[in-house]
């Protein structure tokens, strides 16, 4: 990790510092309490859970690469591996209580979910203010970040907003802000917070998350090569329904996720009516702001981050992504149900934007609306946590090579 630069790195507490030091020790002794095992995290999920089925065998296998990939590449540090440890169990764990749920009432998943809206765009092009904006109009529903982490109990409208699973992700989120200071400022998230379709897809173990926490190269290859887009899609329904089975519901789901730039077709073949709501920056200022936050994190897991290497993977994995997006967009044919929006309009004018989404898909934008929305903002201004300082040569990154890399899409991009 190159500890030269600290807008990159994620500065650690004295407490974080001991339980490496802790761990280190361990290890050298031949223990280590916080190794990842796919065997022992099943089973205690399991028995936590009271459940004797099966893990549907694609869940399974992206869980059982997940952890081979850590353990033989991550280079994860001790409270890495603890922390990660514990998560892998309760998603594990969140999963059950939702397959036992769907055994227990099978209609659930006869719900129709109608017309969804998909936020997409390459990460930092203004998608999470965008998804944040949005969830203001009561017409939206989006997962909330403790409906994804604390799945079970199903949440219910006289509980939604008061209840044992919100409280505990809230008290979580204040340690972690205790004890990494400035990952506040790095990435803004709350308990309430609508959260990203990575949350939904880690319960399926066919997510980016884990990713953005270690270096995990086998497990991408796997992930962005041969894991099941279209049954990954599939558990995305699923669960929706299961959220609406507690009876929150709204006139329409509104979703955000970078990486469904390569789940195009999965997402039209689950969602016919699906509408796409496209955000666009030039790929220079996007790649490292993204490499910035990702290299940031690993920092915290891993004792072993290098800028170069998290530039290079996330140029590489954001260029295909993007290809992969242009080239299924035109098999795909549903321009009707797609919007492109630039970068640049919406930080100029971001309700005149909003406005533009709602005419192009028939919406009513409500006066109550368009007033939480501009509350919003007032509460919201930029760098409000501090600013993200980062550049593309702290990620051995140049302009010509971010404009070599994405040549198709800045075409694309030229002709909007």
């Amino acid at each position: 990790m190159n500890n030269s630069n600290q807008e990159i790195s994620i500065q650690r507490t004295s407490f974080l510092n001991g339980i490496n030091t802790l761990g280190g020790l361990l290890r050298k002794i031949g223990l280590d309490p916080f190794k990842l095992n796919a065997d022992k995290i099943i089973t205690k999920a399991k028995k936590q859970a009271q459940y004797s089925g099966t893990l549907p065998v694609h869940a399974e296998e992206g869980l059982r690469n997940l952890i081979q990939s850590v353990n033989q590449e991550s280079k994860i540090n001790p409270f890495g591996g603890l922390a990660l440890k514990g998560l892998l169990e309760r998603t594990l764990y969140g999963r059950l209580k939702i397959e036992q749920a769907l055994l227990a009432n099978p209609r659930i998943q006869d719900s129709p979910i109608k017309e969804p809206v998909f936020i997409i765009g390459m990460p930092r092009t203004g998608t999470t203010i965008l998804h944040a904006l949005m969830h203001e109009d009561d017409a939206n529903r989006s997962p909330l970040a403790w409906e994804c982490l604390l799945p079970h109990p199903i949440s219910t409208p006289q509980n939604f907003n008061e209840n044992p699973s919100l409280n505990i992700v809230k008290k979580e989120f204040g340690q972690l802000f205790k004890l990494v200071p400035d990952f506040e400022k790095k990435h803004h998230m709350s308990a309430v917070s609508p959260q990203e379709c990575i949350g939904i897809q880690a319960l399926d173990f066919n997510s980016f998350q884990t990713s953005a926490q270690v270096y995990i190269p086998s497990y991408m290859n796997w992930f962005l090569n041969y894991a099941d887009k279209l049954k990954t899609m599939r558990f995305h329904k699923t669960f929706l329904q299961y959220l609406e089975s507690g009876g929150v519901k709204a006139e329409r789901w509104l979703l955000k996720s970078p990486v469904h730039l390569i789940r195009l077709k999965e997402i039209f073949e689950v969602y016919p009516d699906a509408k796409i709501i496209m955000t666009h920056r030039h790929p220079a200022k996007v790649v490292a702001s993204a490499a910035s936050l990702i290299s940031s994190v690993r920092s915290l897991y891993s004792d072993h981050e290098s800028e170069n290497r998290t530039g290079s993977e996330q140029c590489d994995m954001w260029s295909e992504a993007f290809n992969t997006f242009l080239d299924q967009r035109k098999i795909i044919n549903k321009e009707d149900q797609i919007i492109d929006l630039r970068f640049e309009d919406f930080v100029q004018d971001q309700l005149g934007v909003v406005q533009k989404i709602y005419n192009k898909f028939g919406w009513e934008l409500s006066e109550s609306a368009q007033n939480n929305m501009q509350q919003f903002l007032a509460q919201n201004p930029k760098d409000k946590h501090g600013a993200h300082h980062y550049s593309l040569k702290d990620f051995g990154l140049s302009e010509s090579i971010i404009n070599d890399k994405f040549k198709s899409y800045i075409n694309f991009l030229n002709n909007l």
